[in-house]
């Protein structure tokens, strides 16, 4: 091993560095267990550097955009958009990513985690085989902009380089956190110039001038948005009939006018039929409800989900139950797999895990947990917020109000559009605050039952869903929140006044 001693033992092996595997060695670190963590990528995974990081940075720099357009169109603000520098912004993102990648290896030198950069695979017995990979730790910015930030962090935090295979064992257990990629049309694999997935889009330094999105869920969504507030003509095309179609319908009708608003075309029920590359990018096929069409665009993004990275790490042959490339925990409570000893975190499970950073985080947090001996309860899942960071935003938790139903719930919902409110009206942008909850049978207390779900719609409502998550999570009535007053104006008046409303306390909001 070119960096640090070699180890031959230790309590806790964690295969992947991503959100997952660091939020287990952490935790497991901070229980006082002995923690290697290994990895063939830069340590923080998809969320760091091909995903949630750089590309709400990019879509920060959006809704710098917009707000330029909105001061001169709707504020009397001369200003214009004169040009973007895609060079600076591509430099400005990396900047960010790279001193949250530093920032993480200082977290696990500090508390004593070994990091290897390699290739694992499990060999059984509670031991994994670890390989050398090519090219040298943090050598290569992912975008191509000139950085040295990775090289810096990399010399000021050691990360083992192998320099031939080691056998490694672990005495408390093994967990896998290999992540996800994205999933790709089996037909117009990524060409990385004019078919492209969201790994190399968040990470290219391209403003295209047109664009079709394949996809309109949460990353299809956001992407739209963002090259739509450079200028570019963006095209959605969902399969399903619905814009965010796992979200609550009142959210994908609330998205699809925003959308509407801002003059992106959406072809719901719609299929990607062919592609043809051109000189000027892509000819494009699809059949819609009414027919086939013909769109050109210069990039198409395929944004149809990602699936677990898994092979070739050993799984089946050590007899770890897999399921379409997913790791089927044995025991949800405890998210141990098949074989006693191996864990899975992130990504690679399946469903109901979300895929998302912070659910990961709280996998992560509960395996370390059960590897030293603490007992805790299975994740409820549907109490994990979701969020899609486009503009406007949308968030969720909870349960929508078909699940609900479905579930079995009577139940009653209140919705307050933002444009009823004082705040909801300055930013101009629409949106919406819906409460689905359970209804009251039992005359024990005034207005609704529990809060089952709240979903919204609107600007910064990524930030205001932590709100609807302690609802959720600690069962509240709409009763108990309308006791407590939100601030003036504000767009999170608009939760107090939905909760008045189903508290029987209604206030601002206008009876049907």
């Amino acid at each position: 091993m070119a960096v640090g001693e070699e180890v031959k033992s230790t309590d806790v092996i964690i295969i992947g560095g991503g959100t997952g595997g660091y939020a287990t060695a952490l935790r497991a670190r901070g229980l006082g267990l002995e923690v290697t963590l290994i990895d063939k990528g830069l340590v923080g995974g998809t969320c760091l550097h091909r995903g949630c990081i750089p590309s709400k940075a990019l879509l920060h720099a959006a809704e710098i955009s917009e707000y330029i357009e909105e001061g001169k169109n709707r504020w009397g603000i001369s200003a214009s958009l004169d040009k973007v520098d895609p060079l600076q912004m591509a430099f400005t993102r990396d900047d960010i990513v790279e001193k949250n990648h530093a920032g993480l290896l200082d977290h696990l030198h500090h508390d004593g985690i070994k990091v290897i950069y390699g290739s694992a695979r499990l060999i059984g017995d509670n031991k994994v085989l670890v390989s050398p990979v090519s090219g040298a730790y943090g050598d290569v910015p992912l975008s191509g902009v000139k950085s040295h930030a990775n090289n810096a962090a990399k010399k000021t935090y050691p990360v083992t380089e192998l320099t031939e295979e080691i056998e490694l064992s672990a005495r408390r257990g093994i967990v896998l956190a290999m992540g996800s990629k994205p999933r790709q049309l089996p037909a117009f694999p990524e060409d990385g110039n004019v078919i492209l997935t969201s790994d190399t889009a968040t990470r290219s330094v391209e403003i295209p001038n047109s664009v079709l999105v394949v996809g309109a869920g949460a990353i299809g969504v956001e992407f739209a948005t963002f090259y739509h507030a450079f200028g570019a003509k963006v095209t959605i095309c969902e399969a399903l009939g619905a814009v965010l179609p796992t979200e609550d319908q009142d959210v994908s009708n609330e998205m699809a006018r925003a959308l509407k608003r801002k003059n992106i075309d959406v072809l719901l029920n719609s299929q990607l039929k062919d592609i043809q590359i051109t000189k000027k990018g892509a000819k494009c096929t699809i059949a819609t409800p009414n027919g086939e069409m013909t769109l050109e665009a210069e990039k198409v993004l395929v944004a149809i989900g990602r699936i677990p990275v898994s092979e070739n790490t050993g799984l089946e042959e050590v007899g770890v139950k897999v399921d379409r490339g997913y790791v089927v925990p044995s025991d949800w409570a405890t998210l141990q797999t098949s074989v006693p000893g191996i864990y899975a975190v992130g990504d690679i499970l399946p469903p109901p895990s979300l895929a998302l950073a912070h659910a990961s985080f709280a996998e992560g947090i509960r395996v370390a947990e059960v590897l030293a001996g603490i007992k805790n309860i299975p994740i409820d899942y549907a109490g994990i917020p979701r969020a899609t960071y486009s503009h406007p935003e949308a968030a969720s938790v909870g349960l929508t109000e078909k699940q609900a139903k479905d579930l079995g719930y009577e139940v009653v919902t209140n919705k307050v559009p933002l444009t009823s409110i004082a705040k909801g009206l300055i930013y101009g942008q629409g949106g919406m605050v819906k409460i689905v909850a359970e209804k009251n049978t039992s005359g024990t207390h005034e207005g609704a039952g529990k809060v089952l779900g709240v979903h919204l719609v609107g600007p910064h409502v990524t930030e205001m869903i932590s709100e609807g998550m302690l609802i959720y999570n600690w069962e509240a009535l709409p009763m108990e929140v309308a006791e407590y007053i939100h601030p003036h104006p504000s767009l999170s008046e608009a939760f107090g006044e939905a909760s008045l409303t189903l508290a029987n306390r209604r206030l601002h909001q206008m009876g049907k």
